[in-house]
């Protein structure tokens, strides 16, 4: 059995990185909404939710695998303008 490093890089308890945690926060998120389609609820309400979780999805991307969360100015900026487009779809969705 070989010997535990005393590197920290190969230590098999560490926590696991940011791209790791974000991408089961996506899958997370993603289950969440499939099982949101299955819940007895309105059809606006549903389509809400998906559409918040969505919202939510882009965020963890913009932030985390397109690295903007060292450059706060940019992910805010992104994230109001996909906030917009999001009740823009919504508006529509109502209609």
């Amino acid at each position: 059995m070989p010997a535990s490093s005393s590197f920290h890089k190969y230590s098999r308890r560490r926590l696991p990185n940011v791209l790791t945690r974000a991408w089961f926060n996506l899958l997370a998120l993603s289950i969440t909404s499939a099982l949101l389609t299955m819940l007895p609820l309105g059809s606006t309400i549903v389509g809400a939710g998906i559409l918040g979780l969505a919202l939510l999805k882009c965020r963890i991307i913009l932030a985390q695998y397109l690295d903007l969360a060292t450059s706060p100015a940019w992910l805010r900026g992104f994230s109001v303008a996909l906030t917009g487009f999001a009740l823009i779809v919504f508006v529509l969705y109502l209609l």
